[in-house]
């Protein structure tokens, strides 16, 4: 018995395996005929032709990413089939089932709706009214397509519920930047993001070059259930917009999200006029203003220039804009030269705005109507006069003064920016005169494009970053704002003598009081070093560091646009770093004559200590902070963020009296009920969010009318007709007073700009602290010594002993070779340097303009040269030689303009100078051969400049040879 049934067991066994296999074989082909359906290939198809002449015809392949609009393309691309290729019946087997045939176009219609979105679904305002009448749109979706109707080249994120989405095209471009999925929902693309990430995506966009709308609901539940919209979708509307230069000023960002750093983001406006060849190779005039709207600086500047734009390449990089208004109609080459700077890799954004409205007085007219708008809105705000005193008469006609003297272009360049920046609502910042400086003035030299470049200035000529730059090398600075500053300062050597040796014995003040003696200092003889002024300097700008951008802070106050949490810190750490200056006493001292006796002996330094701990600042900001609640401000209470006294703000005493009152009606409903429930100790309950319930036993009557809200098994709670009432009405009154509260914050914040001027004076003087302070700790770290600068009545000279290049030396360290310079307009007035390639010739030109630099700015000045005197430079230029023809020497001329060339001479011919003349003639020659013999454009354009400056330089050398010719 026990051997048949394990028999029969065995059996059943084997019949299970193969109905498995079976099953499994069915089941297999099932699913190999159903991926089929999607991606089998097309069959070959044989035609009368040779199979070799014959192409493989193309695979239907699916894929998926996330840009529909790229696959859209391709699609529309790829070469489409007029018939599509029929799947055959697999044999059946004995035993299995037959299934039917699939249906060839399943994949294109998968495609088609799921991968492929129409044109309307990309873009909502595409769609036109013909359109429009078959699609049904959801509210939002009307919603939507108005508002891109309205802002057709914003990037739109819109606030629905806790998320904000984006639609269309939009939905498509910031899948691709911020790395989202992107889906089709109802009639469009869409994508999403948390509100609680805003900030950190709306960087990332930005950043991108896009213009960002930010859409918030303008209505909240309480004020649309009372209001004629109770049924309807919530309203929404545009709350604020954000560029790569308006980002930082703007409402919302605070300053400190990622991103933000002490790097400026002008806005560049460029308008020119064709003034034909008047000579010297000018053929237009260019206007520019470049407008840094977070911090408030204004550059202008109108100036001739060539064909070669050196004059407008020169202002770009010196000031490295985010954002590009190009007032049309430009030339060729002036486009051509800044969408090169705006490419690809920059993310610059580019915008194109017609100047042609703003000829004949137009451009005049726009900025005068933006003056008078903003004196009328400071003398209409009675709210001012009991913050701050402020006189803004004076103010304004010194501005409109200012604007009349600026040069013509400069003043339609200033009207466009107006134009553009009115959209943001940041316009007013062009109203201060005190902000506006001209690019040139004949106290800097100008650094021009091709100096900044070869002698990596700003940055380094490998991969672009600032590491390895002069700027990199020489900044010690504690602030963003005075890093800010001391870019400036290496981008515009002075060469003005007292403003040099005003910073020169500030500088040696500073190092006194860090212990380093410097003999060749006016104050060397003083007899004890005053450590108090480097202790009191290092605490105010370390404290300053700690604390966000405060030239940022106030600027954004002005703009009103800061909350007022970041308000009180910035103005807390103006207070804090002016009182540590207090203890100086530069104020007092000045009454005392003696100049020994007193702490701090360099005018330029009394000067920023006075500006910086300004009592009137200090007085000023005291008075702001005593109307604010701090602890409301840390908890983000904007109810109680107002100090009410001596009946101040008005509107908010008032909402906050209806609060009180309808919680005053809350409290008699609450004894109303103790007496009509006999229950002495009833109290409103909160459950999930839900206040004010009255929690009774399951088993206790209350009256009908009575709102059940929730229940346990043993308790219910209710909502009464009368509390219901009640809580609308204190619903209506905290929306009301949230309403009051904003607005009055934004008429404080308004009441600052009358003293913004001040405050940014003191600011600025923190800033050139910072920068002196930076300078001072680099002589210090480096040994470096004080320049001496001959007489202008002296003959023209440069003297370095034991020079060394800043930036080769910080690389090799103890490996590098110092070098003397000994040019002389009555001796040796001319180097020609020689040697193989790589031997060093280019780093030391490099070295000798880089210290004629330093000596300017100043920074005390060469790294471990025992001597260094010349006369002051007015320009600095650097040209590395040309690579079409070869060579092994470098020229290095002495005169007031610095010129450090690295053209191709011969060595063994050149003698004199008439024959440095002859070579300058041949080198032209040749190179008028190859112009006619090239013809790629690049090419041309760099001989073109190759040979521009070497006429520069036979210019130069002609000159000396007529003075040697009169000696």
């Amino acid at each position: 018995m026990i051997g048949a049934e394990a028999q029969r067991n065995a059996i059943f066994r084997v019949q299970n395996r193969r109905f498995a296999a079976a099953a499994a074989a069915v089941m297999g082909k099932q699913k190999q005929q159903v991926i089929s359906r999607f991606f089998a290939p097309k069959p070959k198809s044989y035609t009368a032709t040779s199979s070799s002449a014959a192409s493989p015809p193309p695979k239907i392949t699916a894929s998926v990413s996330f840009s529909p609009a790229k696959r859209l393309r391709t699609a529309q691309l790829t070469p489409s089939h007029s018939k599509i290729p029929k799947l055959t019946h697999p044999k059946p087997d004995e035993g299995r089932p037959f299934l039917p045939l699939p249906d060839p176009t399943l994949h294109q219609k998968f495609l088609r709706k799921l991968l492929e979105p129409s044109g309307d679904h990309l873009e909502p305002s595409r769609a036109n009214n013909a359109q429009s009448s078959k699609l049904n749109y959801t509210p939002l979706e009307t919603q939507v397509v108005e508002l891109k109707r309205r802002y057709p080249d914003v990037l739109l994120m819109i606030e629905v519920g806790y998320k904000y989405r984006f639609f269309g095209e939009d939905a498509e471009s910031a899948a691709r930047v911020l790395g989202i999925y992107a889906h089709m929902d109802h009639n469009f693309l869409t994508a999403s993001v948390p509100t609680f990430r805003l900030n950190f995506h709306l960087r990332r966009l930005v950043s991108a070059g896009y213009k960002v709308g930010v859409v918030k609901q303008t209505e909240t539940a309480s004020i649309k259930a009372h209001g004629l919209n109770s049924s309807g979708p919530f309203c929404r509307g545009l709350s604020s917009l954000y560029t790569k230069a308006t980002i930082e000023a703007a409402e919302d960002m605070g300053g400190a999200g990622e991103g933000c750093g002490p790097c400026a983001s002008y806005l560049l406006c460029v308008v020119e006029k064709e003034v034909g060849n008047v000579g010297g190779g000018v053929d237009l005039r260019i206007g520019a203003v470049g407008v840094e709207i977070s911090t408030g600086d204004v550059v202008y500047g109108e100036f001739d220039d060539n064909f070669m734009r050196d004059g407008l390449e020169a202002m770009v990089l010196n000031l490295s804009p985010a954002e590009l208004l190009l007032g049309m109609p430009l030339s060729k080459q002036t486009e051509k030269l800044l969408l090169a700077f705006a490419g690809p890799a920059s993310n610059v954004r580019v915008d194109r705005v017609s100047n042609n409205y703003l000829h004949e007085g137009g451009a005049l007219a726009e900025v005068m109507s933006l003056h008078e708008d903003f004196i009328e809105n400071i003398l209409l705000s009675n709210f001012q006069e009991s913050i701050v005193e402020a006189e803004p008469q004076g103010n304004s006609a010194f501005a409109i003064e200012g604007i009349m003297a600026m040069p013509d272009l400069a003043v339609q360049a200033l009207a466009l920016t107006i134009q553009h920046l009115k959209q943001f609502g940041l316009e007013r910042i062009l109203c201060l005169q005190d902000s506006f400086r001209p690019f040139s003035c004949s106290r800097e030299i100008i650094l021009s494009a091709n100096a900044l470049q070869q002698l990596e200035v700003l940055k380094n000529n490998s991969d672009g970053s600032e590491c390895g730059s002069l700027l990199q090398c020489m900044n010690h600075t504690l602030t963003m704002f005075g890093s800010r500053l001391f870019r400036h300062w290496v981008t515009h050597p002075l060469c003005h003598r007292n403003m040099i040796y005003a910073r020169l014995d500030a500088v040696s003040e500073i190092l006194e009081s860090m212990g380093i003696m410097d003999f060749n200092s006016e104050y060397s003889g003083t007899a004890m070093l005053k450590l108090e002024l480097h202790h009191i300097i290092s605490s105010a700008l370390i404290g300053l560091g700690r604390s966000p951008d405060i030239q940022r802070g106030i600027t954004r106050i002005f703009h009103r646009t800061a909350t007022p949490s970041e308000f009180i810190t910035v103005i807390q750490a103006i207070v804090a770093a002016g009182k540590l200056l207090l203890q100086l006493h530069v104020e007092e001292e000045d009454e005392i004559k003696n100049v020994e006796v007193r702490t701090v002996k360099s005018v330029l330094l009394r000067k920023l200590i006075s500006t910086a701990s300004s009592s009137s600042v200090i007085r000023t900001a005291e008075k702001l902070l005593s109307t604010l609640n701090k602890e409301a401000t840390d908890q983000r209470d904007l109810h109680n963020l107002f100090i009410i006294t001596d009946g101040k703000f008005p509107e908010v005493s008032a909402a906050t009296t209806n609060i009180q009152l309808a919680n005053e009606k809350l409290d008699e409903l609450k004894h109303q009920y103790r007496k009509q429930l006999r229950m002495s100790n009833l109290e409103f309950s909160s459950v999930s969010g839900i206040t004010h319930l009255i929690e009774v036993p399951s088993d206790a009557k209350v009256p009908s009318d009575w709102i059940k809200v929730n229940s346990t098994k043993k308790t219910i709670r209710y909502h009464p007709p009368e509390v219901v009432n009640a809580l609308d009405k204190l619903s209506l009154a905290n929306e009301e007073l949230s309403v009051v509260c904003r607005a009055t914050w934004d008429s404080f914040l308004k009441a600052f700009h009358g003293c913004y001027s001040e405050f940014q004076a003191a600011v600025q003087a923190l800033a050139a602290l910072d920068c002196l302070y930076s300078l001072a700790v680099l002589s210090r770290t480096k040994n470096y010594v004080r320049p001496i600068f001959v007489d202008d009545d002296e003959p023209v000279q440069m003297q370095i002993s034991s020079g060394r290049h800043p930036v080769m030396e910080n690389m090799l360290q103890d490996y590098f070779v110092p070098n003397d310079t000994n040019l002389h307009a009555d001796g040796q007035y001319c180097q020609i340097v020689t040697g193989p390639n790589m031997g060093g010739k280019s780093c030391y030109i490099r070295q000798v303009a880089l210290i004629a630099l330093m000596a300017q700015l100043p920074s005390s000045c060469i790294r471990r040269a025992t001597f260094m005197a010349a006369r002051l430079k007015q320009e600095i230029c650097r040209r590395e030689n040309n690579k079409l023809l070869t060579s092994c020497s470098r020229t290095l001329l002495p005169s007031d303009k610095m010129e450090c060339t690295g053209d191709d001479l011969p060595t063994t011919k050149i003698m004199n100078l008439l024959e440095i003349e002859n070579a300058c003639r041949d080198m032209l020659f040749k190179l008028r051969i190859t112009l006619f013999k090239e013809e790629d454009t690049a090419t041309k354009f760099g001989l073109l400049k190759h040979a521009q400056g070497l006429a520069k330089d036979l210019m130069s050398v002609l000159c000396h040879v007529n003075e040697c010719e009169e000696k």
